[in-house]
């Protein structure tokens, strides 16, 4: 089997390196600023639901943009679509940082939203521009863990950063991080979409290669299980700082200790993955993510109901949790796209847009459905799980489907 579509513009490791870096920017926007839910909260004189609501205002700008940005860079190239939405990023970062109300976080959180869903669709992309197969669940496993490493010590950093100073620098601290990518980009990043492999932006044909993706199984069932497992992922991060900080009574600097199981795991899920990866298939790996997500579901709906205010009891199935995302992600993500090179852009983009609306989908119901946190945590946590795991087993998500004939123009 054919490891590479051509030769490669980049190496694996720096297509990794560089793809990692640009999709940690996502839920690195969400964990940094996690500690500081409760005092910006309290600061700007609303309330815990608004609070919440400043993750899915982000998470719906992101999974939306997704849909214009990879289909604009199938025109443009990727480098050129990837500094433009970070720009964004940055403005919408200051606009948070330096707004006098929960309406201007509420706008910046957008624009930050519109702005990183570049990261996600374009480092998928840039990905199967060059590599397929086995190659391509590698780098994606780097990837993940790449984008796990930043966002997983950022509540750590967060509360550091809180330590000295206001919740204002966190934003300050994301408007760097989006500077830094779009250096990263102008400087060190190889265009992987040629000009001869481009096609126009058509409105239609946009249109028409999403209807392509969203009447395939091939790509909808494995898109799905992204969307409910990572859906769950972003609905706990919404929680955690509620229960741990506000019900519990952790101080912010031991809610970010208590976020190292949440680092440790998803580290070491990806470091077990990615060697896994070379003696399993993308079904086998999928399997193990199953169990794992369901014992995560077990431990949210019966810990914090047999174990009342036990730290232990929110973190173990955290930290099942991301042991299960280590093995899903790349191999459900690599299903969706292997079939799909020619609109690469595109299909990246929709992945992406399920993976991350299955957050807005989380964090929106977590903060409005149920009456406080606790109770939202042990009963939507558990339904994710069995939406995952249902979803999965309607058809076998690692197989690799048959490359798509070239999009008419």
């Amino acid at each position: 089997m054919t490891s590479s579509v051509a030769t490669p513009a980049m190496s694996a490791r720096r297509t990794a390196i560089i793809g990692g870096l640009m999709v940690a920017a996502g839920p690195l926007s969400i964990s940094l600023y996690a500690p500081a839910l409760p005092n910006i909260v309290a600061e700007l004189g609303t309330t815990e639901a608004m609070g919440k609501l400043s993750l899915s205002v982000y998470f719906g700008a992101f999974a939306l943009t997704q849909l214009l940005c990879g289909p604009l860079s199938d025109t443009l190239g990727r480098k050129r679509v990837i500094a433009s939405f970070f720009a964004i990023y940055v403005l919408g970062s200051l606009v948070a940082a330096f707004g006098p109300s929960v309406e201007w976080l509420l706008a910046g959180r957008a624009l930050q939203g519109v702005g990183v869903s570049v990261g996600v669709a374009l480092s998928r992309a840039m990905v199967r521009d060059q590599f397929v197969g086995a190659d391509s669940i590698r780098i994606l496993t780097l990837i993940n863990l790449i984008l796990t490493v930043a966002p997983a010590i950022a509540p750590t950093l967060g509360s550091v950063i809180l330590l000295g100073g206001s919740w204002h620098l966190l934003f300050l601290v994301m408007a760097a991080y989006g500077a830094a990518i779009i250096g990263m980009t102008m400087l060190a990043t190889r265009e992987t979409h040629p000009k001869a492999q481009r096609i126009p932006f058509r409105p239609v044909q946009v249109m028409r290669n999403y209807g392509t993706l969203l009447v395939s199984r091939q790509f909808m069932v494995p898109a799905l299980v992204l969307a409910m497992a990572f859906g769950g992922f972003y609905g706990f991060a919404a929680l955690l700082p509620f229960v741990l900080i506000g019900d519990i009574g952790l101080t912010t600097f031991q809610f970010a200790m208590a976020m190292l199981v949440q680092t440790g795991a998803f580290i070491t899920g990806n470091v077990v993955a990615g060697y896994m990866a070379r003696r399993l298939d993308g079904v086998a790996m999928v399997r193990v993510g199953l169990v794992l997500i369901a014992l995560a579901g077990v431990g949210f709906a019966l810990g914090l109901r047999l174990f009342p205010d036990s730290v232990a009891a929110v973190m173990i199935p955290v930290g099942l949790w991301m042991l299960a995302l280590a093995f899903i992600g790349p191999s459900a993500t690599a299903a969706a796209m292997a079939g799909f090179g020619t609109i690469a852009g595109a299909a990246g983009a929709l992945t992406g847009v399920f993976q991350v609306g299955g957050g807005f989908l989380g964090s929106l119901l977590a903060s409005l459905i149920f009456p406080d946190a606790e109770t939202a945590l042990t009963t939507l946590m558990p339904i994710m799980a069995a939406l995952t795991i249902v979803v999965a087993l309607m058809r076998q998500v690692g197989r690799r489907p048959v490359e798509v004939l070239p999009p008419e123009t």
